[in-house]
């Protein structure tokens, strides 16, 4: 029997999951070797690039949305997925089947078995992407980096039709670099010669790398403009803005920050307009009124108020206190918060403190986790009535039990243990 057919989807994702996240050398070489050996899928694709290090996940989703409304084939590929692994590579909206997902891995496994230096999981995953949406007959794949940008396994693409880089933060220091232009150095290896580059609002010090590389590389730079967006509304349903005083606009996702995400998005789509894809007013409309992004200020439950975000990092942490603030403003929060041992929470956490009327401390699973003893230690700086749990349900559960109906729980702190919490409210 030939083993490669009898694989499951188990199977072919504990694979994925069996290849190391680190590769003995830095660099694409391992994506240029399986790449060729697969026929160089992604020089039959057209991208959108999207680096950054918060908004990018939800910019790429805004900006899918648009194109299949617009009525174009739009590959998604991001990460992490939140429930189920195949949420990863999306097309038109819909996740990678689980029979694709299976046939896609085998082709890509005969020839990465083969090489001397293997991919490393992402690696794996991004070629695995790239092939479903050749063999697909994408027409535009709106392709989000996954760590850094010069040396991340999605820079092996050609140039794309417009690099997008949303908001940069500290983040991955230990990767990247410990300052914000060291940061910026990384991510704006996306940006390639004669490219076109999209840039969200940074701080001067980020912007200047950005704006020195896009001169360096001879690349057309169009800036996004926050005044472009004006709120009309907001709810817990979402809100009304105007763009640039001509369309007006509904947008599911909730916070502030949404709307920056979404006028990056609406300026990658005046670029594309203006690179000849046909995009209707009333395809952007449709498209981001059909926005869905689980877990980020997500809304799953009313009477208690409970919000999941993923935020994990100072930058995206400070973007949900200010949601919190906005959307409920005479509220004290219950904070369930589990982080990377990797992560910066103790910034996290003084960012958070102000709004907090307890914590209660839990564990997603991964293996960078942060213990809760050691999480509990550091918020006790900030506050007294603290909570040690183990699993994150345990920990919502607990959080349920004190708290009334008119209060509000936000779990938050890594994307990790978003998907339990949403099964646990579906």
């Amino acid at each position: 029997m030939n083993v490669e057919k009898s694989m499951t989807i188990k199977q072919a994702i504990a694979y994925i999951h069996s290849t190391s996240w680190l590769g003995s050398q830095l660099g694409l070489s391992r994506m240029v070797e399986l790449l060729e050996q697969l026929g160089n899928p992604e020089k039959q694709l057209k991208f959108i690039h999207v680096a950054g290090t918060n908004g990018k996940g939800s910019t790429c989703v805004m900006l899918s949305s648009i194109l299949t409304a617009a009525g174009y084939k739009a590959g998604l590929y991001t990460s992490p997925y939140i429930q189920r692994f195949n949420e990863r590579i999306q097309i038109d909206g819909t996740s990678i089947s689980d029979e694709d997902l299976i046939a896609v891995t085998q082709q890509v496994k005969v020839h990465a078995d083969e090489m001397t230096d293997p991919p490393t999981e992402f690696e794996l995953v991004t070629v695995i992407g790239l092939l479903h949406f050749a063999q697909q007959g994408c027409d535009l794949v709106v392709l989000e980096v996954g760590l850094g940008g010069r040396l991340d396994a999605t820079n092996v693409i050609p140039v794309p039709e417009v690099a997008v880089i949303t908001p940069i933060g500290l983040d991955h220091t230990a990767e990247l670099g410990g300052t914000l232009e060291k940061i910026a150095a990384e991510k704006a290896g996306i940006i390639k010669p004669a490219g076109w580059v999209i840039l969200a609002p940074q701080e001067p010090e980020v912007e200047q790398v950005i704006v020195s590389t896009c001169m360096d590389r001879q690349a057309v730079l169009k800036q996004v403009d926050i005044c472009d967006v004006v709120p009309e509304s907001s709810d817990l349903d979402g809100q009304w803005f105007t763009y640039q005083n001509e369309l007006r606009l509904h947008l599911p996702l909730l916070g502030a920050h949404q709307l920056q995400n979404a006028a990056t998005a609406l300026k990658t789509t005046t670029c594309l307009r203006e690179a000849g894809w046909l995009i209707p007013d009333s395809a952007i409309a449709a498209g981001l009124e059909a926005v869905r992004w689980p877990g980020r200020f997500e809304l799953l439950h009313k009477h208690p108020t409970v919000i999941v975000d993923g935020a994990h990092n100072p930058q995206g942490v400070q973007t949900l206190v200010d949601a919190l603030s906005a959307y409920f403003p005479d509220k004290k929060i219950t904070f369930v918060m589990g982080v990377m041992a990797d992560k910066d929470y103790r910034s996290m956490i003084a960012l958070t403190a102000p709004l907090a009327e307890r914590y209660i401390t839990v564990m997603p699973s991964n293996t960078r986790v942060l213990n809760t003893y050691d999480l509990t230690v550091a918020i006790s700086a900030y506050c007294e009535e603290i909570t040690l749990c183990g699993h994150p349900l345990h920990g919502l559960r607990v959080a349920m039990g004190q708290v009334s109906e008119e209060d509000v729980i936000c779990v938050f702190g890594s994307l990790y243990m978003i998907g339990e919490i949403r099964d646990f409210f579906s």
